[in-house]
């Protein structure tokens, strides 16, 4: 069994997911009623028999410090197993980190300790359940030198991701990093095949392509633009299509690096197809614990033509007090409180919010610890809600956490 070691980048300032980053670094970000966005990532690594884990920090890392030592401490050190943060610490240089393959590099000394024969980089901003051993088989059986999970995507998101091009034996062809006119795959003029930021490569390989790196004067030191896409004349860099576990299909992945992608992954999980697939039983997500008690629903009763005391098509975390009020299609995490004659449609609603009596929401992210007075309304005038909150291109309302009204 080769020995692995997994890095997750989790250093990035997450300025598109602002203003649920001004107080956090992006993977810390509450998600889905109960995790942080980084707890997908890690699962997937100690499901995958993977335990050894250090997470490359930056960025606001407090609350992401905090999340992992309560949530990670549960791996046996007698045994080798961890899951330890790493800050930036100017090891190299005087320079924080510089870009992805500079988080990396900066921390070869972690190579030098644990010797791993392979090397798996991960982002700890993705949402997706993967079981990364039969992406190893197949760099083992390729004899790779690097190997990238991929995807096939639509055209119109090549912006947003780098796009690969791929021989029939997998081997990658071309990288180009977020184009504008992307290489779309053969035969399907609309799609590209796009790389997921999960890579595995041969340590004694990513250790010379690195340092090779950071002796150039003209780099950015990222993954992406620059080391895959030298690699790529003199080594071996096959894809590794992603594939669901479960379903043999293509399977769900998000990046939540933008409010609108946050927004929607969150909704995604109220879809019974998309809840099973990251949620199966077999590959639990791990989290900390909030203890709190059971959520309630009090007093069922129609007022004006609608039903209060419901909650349709949602997910409600525990400690959850929903006092005659309504909410639908919608995520709520832990100790929200609801009061009565409220309404709430389509919105995600973070820890230790509190909701007035008469309130209507729509369309609405609202972070930990807002208390919303009573006859608020949120979502339904686009002027009012631009004076006190962030509202997307798409009309998505965000407010900050612990807002004063």
């Amino acid at each position: 069994m080769k020995k692995i070691l997994a890095m997750i980048l989790a250093g990035g300032r997450g300025e598109r997911l602002y203003p649920l980053t001004r107080d956090r670094a992006k993977p810390a970000v509450p998600f889905g009623g109960a995790y942080r966005i980084i707890d997908f990532t890690i699962s997937n690594c100690i499901n995958s028999d993977i335990r050894k884990v250090y997470i490359l920090t930056q960025y606001k890392s407090l609350s992401l410090d905090r999340h992992i030592q309560r949530a990670w401490n549960v791996l046996n050190g007698r045994f080798g197993e961890f899951v330890y943060i790493i800050h930036a610490q100017q090891r190299v240089n005087e320079n924080w980190y510089k870009g992805t393959a500079d988080a990396i590099y900066q921390n070869f000394y972690t190579l030098q300790q644990e010797r791993p024969d392979l090397v798996l980089v991960l982002s700890g901003d993705h949402i997706y359940t993967m079981d990364y051993r039969p992406m190893v088989e197949a760099h083992l059986r390729n004899r790779a030198d690097l190997t990238v999970a991929t995807m096939e995507m639509g055209k119109q998101y090549s912006r947003d991701f780098g796009v690969v091009q791929i021989a029939d034996t997998m081997q990658i062809l071309d990288f180009q990093e977020k184009p504008l006119k992307p290489k779309t795959i053969p035969g399907k003029s609309d799609r590209i095949m796009i790389n997921m930021g999960i890579y595995i490569f041969n340590t004694d390989v990513l250790v010379k392509r690195l340092i090779e790196n950071a002796r150039k004067p003209d780099t950015q030191h990222d993954f992406g633009k620059n080391v895959i896409p030298a690699m790529l004349k003199k080594d071996r860099v096959f894809a590794y299509p992603f594939i669901d576990g479960i379903t043999k299909q293509k399977g769900y992945w998000r990046d939540v690096g933008t409010i609108d992608a946050y927004y929607e992954a969150n909704i995604d999980l109220l879809s019974d197809d998309i809840s099973a697939s990251l949620f199966d039983p077999s590959w639990p997500i791990y989290t900390s614990e909030k203890l709190a008690a059971p959520t309630h629903i009090s007093g069922f009763e129609e007022y004006n033509g609608t039903m209060y005391g419901v909650a349709l098509n949602c997910i409600l975390a525990r400690g959850c007090k929903i006092h005659r009020a309504r909410i639908e299609h919608s995520v709520v995490s832990p100790n929200v409180v609801v009061g009565e004659y409220s309404c709430i449609t389509d919105s995600i609603i973070l820890d230790n919010v509190t909701i007035g009596k008469h309130c209507t929401i729509r369309r609405a992210i609202i972070d930990k610890g807002v208390s919303i007075p009573d006859n608020t309304s949120i979502g339904y005038d686009r002027i009012s809600d631009s004076k006190k909150a962030t509202v997307t291109d798409s009309g998505i309302v965000v407010i900050p956490k612990n807002t004063a009204f």
